[in-house]
């Protein structure tokens, strides 16, 4: 399951297979003060460039015909950081949906937010709610951030839904099942495409940090060493190429999963 790149660029072949494009690619985008601590800039000028990076990344995965690409932009353990670098963080939707909208329309790309929203600054909803209802009427990819979002919250407030209805006898607790849990949680409003086929996770680390802990239970796990402002279209190809190279059985044998990619 798990794979971690080490090969240099140049003996990668980007031989992509059109029909295996994952539907639902998720990122944990990793390394931005890394990457501008090897350049000796402050650690807001790698997020800036973070940011740029998800436009390229963006428009890669919509041309190659990614359904949903779900970027984890900003976690509930985040707020621990800097109060500077957290009001940089905070200040960033706003700029990068004034830049991009246009953009994401003319590709009929539309963005959704999942995480603890109400909880962000007014500018910082005010923008993210802008940037949702304009892409509101796009059928194409899905750009979905995953923002003030915590795995183990997402569990712990889709659980209260479920002992709220427990509760109020609109079912039983021999209900509950995995469907139940499921549409209980953010990503219940992406329905087929609610579980990621593919995690990437930039810079080098190997963990989930806390990102959708129920959902990614059968994705495969890719760990690249470029640091998240060092990625672009080609990066992303190596890492679905990658993805293609394995063969997933969801707990089955290989032989019997031949209808599954």
């Amino acid at each position: 399951m798990f794979f971690k790149k080490r090969q240099p660029k140049n003996q990668i072949q980007l031989e992509i297979d059109m029909t295996r494009i994952p539907n639902h690619v998720a990122i944990i985008m990793d390394g931005n003060g890394r990457w501008a601590k090897a350049r000796n800039l402050p650690r807001i000028s790698g997020h800036q460039r973070g940011m740029e990076v998800v436009k390229t990344i963006t428009k890669a995965a919509s041309d190659l015909g990614v359904k949903v690409l779900t970027l984890y932009a900003f976690s509930t353990e985040n707020w621990k950081r800097p109060e500077d670098e957290v009001s940089f963080l905070m200040k960033l939707p706003g700029k990068f949906f004034d830049t991009f909208v246009p953009e994401l329309i003319a590709n009929n790309v539309q963005v959704r937010v999942m995480g603890y929203v109400e909880q962000l600054p007014k500018d910082t909803q005010a923008s993210v709610k802008a940037a949702i209802e304009q892409t509101a009427q796009n059928t194409g990819m899905i750009l979905n951030f995953a923002l003030n979002y915590g795995g183990r919250a997402e569990i712990v407030s889709g659980v209260q839904t479920i002992a709220a209805a427990v509760a109020a006898g609109q079912m039983q607790p021999s209900d509950i099942n995995e469907e139940i849990i499921s549409q209980s949680l953010m990503t219940s409003s992406l329905g087929e495409y609610a579980d990621p086929d593919v995690l990437i996770r930039t810079s080098g680390e190997e963990r989930l940090s806390n990102f959708l802990l129920w959902q990614l239970a059968y994705s495969e796990m890719v760990f690249l060493d470029e640091h998240w402002p060092e990625m672009d279209g080609e990066a992303l190809k190596k890492a679905l190429l990658i993805y293609q190279s394995r063969h997933r059985r969801f707990g089955g044998l290989a032989e019997n999963m031949s209808d599954k990619k």
